[in-house]
């Protein structure tokens, strides 16, 4: 079975309806054999065009299905708003709001279940890398999610995302990063080995139009999670021709 790139823009709180257009413009003008997401503020998703050659996804949505959780969102609200994705434990939601691998499981299954696709962020820290940790951090992230539920893997989308490298400057190199991405996908092929090998593993952390390419050539690295990069539509263009044609089995 082959897996289709994916390239996924991830805005965090940036973004306006000037930035939408820009993009929509500077996307409108290539062809892609990949498919194209874009994570703008929820805000935002009902601004985006028909005509926009991209899917839409939100950074992230409640646990909870309804009811008296006051700033919040659910997957039935995102999905009203046009979504078809959704960012599931990203560094930062782990980070400053202390998610826990129990709630992100969570928010996988609620996406799941409202018919979004979660896209999984796991990731090692810096003082976890240097302690040879990554293996172990990103296993135990894996198995909070699906080593219960293996059922919920064809209906994921994962991205590997070290937590070192993201908004840094630094990336991991496209070494280190298929190291990473055959390990994740051989942990997933202990829960369901058809589903692993369906299912996209993307790569984020400083992506951008210089190493992109590389980083693509890997076999087991199918599309990007694009942070800072997918703010500057010419930037992120070519982000996406870096893609060659063909799916990858």
């Amino acid at each position: 079975m082959s897996r289709k790139a994916l390239i996924a823009a991830n805005w965090k709180m940036n973004g306006a309806k000037a930035l939408i257009d820009s993009v929509s413009d500077a996307l409108a003008k290539i062809q892609v054999d990949a498919e194209l997401l874009i994570c703008p503020p929820a805000t935002l998703l009902p601004l985006f065009p028909e005509s926009a050659k991209v899917a839409l996804g939100a950074q992230d949505i409640s646990s909870e299905v309804s009811g008296a959780y006051t700033g919040q969102l659910s997957a039935a609200l995102i999905k009203e708003a046009g979504a078809s994705y959704v960012l599931v434990g990203h560094s930062e939601r782990r980070q400053y709001q202390f998610e826990s691998d129990e709630l992100v499981a969570a928010k996988v299954t609620t996406a799941i279940a409202a018919g979004l696709t979660p896209v999984l962020c796991i990731g090692e820290s810096l003082a976890e890398r240097q302690q040879e940790k990554t293996q172990q951090v990103i296993a135990k992230q894996l198995a909070a999610v699906y080593a219960s539920h293996p059922e919920l893997l064809l209906k994921s989308v994962i991205a590997y995302e070290p937590i070192w490298a993201i908004g840094t400057g630094e990336s991991a190199t496209p070494e280190q990063a298929q190291q990473t991405h055959a390990f994740i996908r051989n942990t997933l092929a202990s829960y369901d080995r058809n589903a692993a090998q369906q299912v996209r593993i993307l790569y984020g952390g400083s992506v951008n139009a210089e190493n992109c390419a590389a980083l693509f050539a890997q076999p087991d690295i199918d599309g990007a999670l694009v942070g800072g990069a997918s703010l500057k539509p010419e930037e992120f263009a070519q982000i996406c021709l870096s893609i060659k044609a063909g799916a990858k089995e």
